[in-house]
C-alpha cells in the first residue's frame, strides 16, 4: 500500500508540475504576442502614397476604442514587392496620381491577397484611371464589381443602409465601393468618389464637420472589422 500511495503522490507532484509549466509558458507566450498591425502601402509611379499621414493613426485609435481591437498604434509602410507584407493582414493605399507595379510586384500583391490579407485603396482624388489597370496586372481574371448596398461591409459595427458615406464633394459624383471577389472572397475593397481618408485626417487638416468626419471613421472601422473576421 505504501508504494502505491508513493507512486500517486509522484504522479500527482509531476502533473502539477507539468500544470503549472503550462500556465507559464501560456502567459509567456501571450505577453510575447505583438499587436497586430496594418500597414500603408507605398509604390512606385509618382503619385502620393504618403497623403493622409494622420489618418491611419486616429482610425487605429477609434477602432480600438469603438471595436476593442487591439492594433498596434504605429503602422508599417511597405513596398508591393516587399515579402514583409505577408506580416500584415490588413494594408491600406491612398493617393491622387499616377501607380505603376512591375511584374513581380503584381505577382507579391496577389500572392499577398491569395494567402488571406485584404487591400483597401481609397482614391484621394485622381486615382482612379491609374490604379484599375494596375489591379488589372494583378489579378487579370478579376472585374472590378459595384458591391450592393446590403454587403456585409456596410453592415458591421456599423449600419450604412445606403452604402458608403460621402466624404468629401470632388466631382459631385456618388459615392462608390467597388470589390475584387476570388472565389466569393472579397479580396480588395476600393472606395471611389468618397474620400475616406479624408475624413480619417486630424480636423486642422481638413475642414470637415464633425459629422462626417465620424461617418468616415466607422465606415473605416468596418473595413477593418470585415477584412478581420472574413
Amino acid at each position: 500500500m505504501s508504494s502505491i500511495f508513493i507512486n500517486y503522490r509522484r504522479s500527482f507532484l509531476i502533473r502539477s508540475i507539468l500544470l503549472v509549466f503550462a500556465i507559464i509558458v501560456s502567459i509567456a507566450a501571450s505577453k510575447a504576442q505583438k499587436p497586430v498591425q496594418i500597414a500603408l502601402l507605398k509604390y512606385n509611379g509618382g503619385g502620393d502614397w504618403y497623403a493622409n499621414p494622420s489618418a491611419l493613426p486616429n482610425l487605429i485609435a477609434f477602432c480600438n476604442q469603438y471595436l476593442q481591437t487591439q492594433l498596434n498604434e504605429e503602422y508599417a509602410t511597405i513596398e508591393v514587392g516587399n515579402k514583409d507584407i505577408f506580416n500584415h493582414p490588413f494594408v491600406h493605399m491612398t493617393g491622387h496620381g499616377n501607380v505603376v507595379f512591375s511584374n513581380s510586384e503584381a505577382e507579391n500583391l496577389r500572392n499577398y491577397l491569395l494567402g488571406g490579407g485584404f487591400l483597401h485603396i481609397d482614391d484621394n482624388y485622381g486615382m482612379d484611371p491609374y490604379i484599375r489597370p494596375q489591379m488589372k496586372k494583378v489579378f487579370p481574371e478579376l472585374e472590378f464589381v459595384e458591391l450592393s448596398f446590403d454587403h456585409p461591409i456596410y453592415h458591421q459595427k456599423f449600419n450604412f443602409p445606403d452604402g458608403l458615406p460621402k466624404i468629401h464633394e470632388h466631382d459631385n459624383k456618388p459615392p462608390q465601393g467597388f470589390g475584387l471577389i476570388y472565389q466569393g472572397r472579397l479580396l480588395v475593397f476600393y472606395t471611389y468618389e468618397c474620400d475616406l481618408g479624408d475624413g480619417w485626417e486630424s480636423a486642422m487638416v481638413h475642414n470637415d464637420s464633425d459629422e462626417k468626419r465620424v461617418e468616415a471613421y466607422k465606415m473605416g472601422a468596418n473595413i477593418i472589422q470585415y477584412a478581420f473576421e472574413h
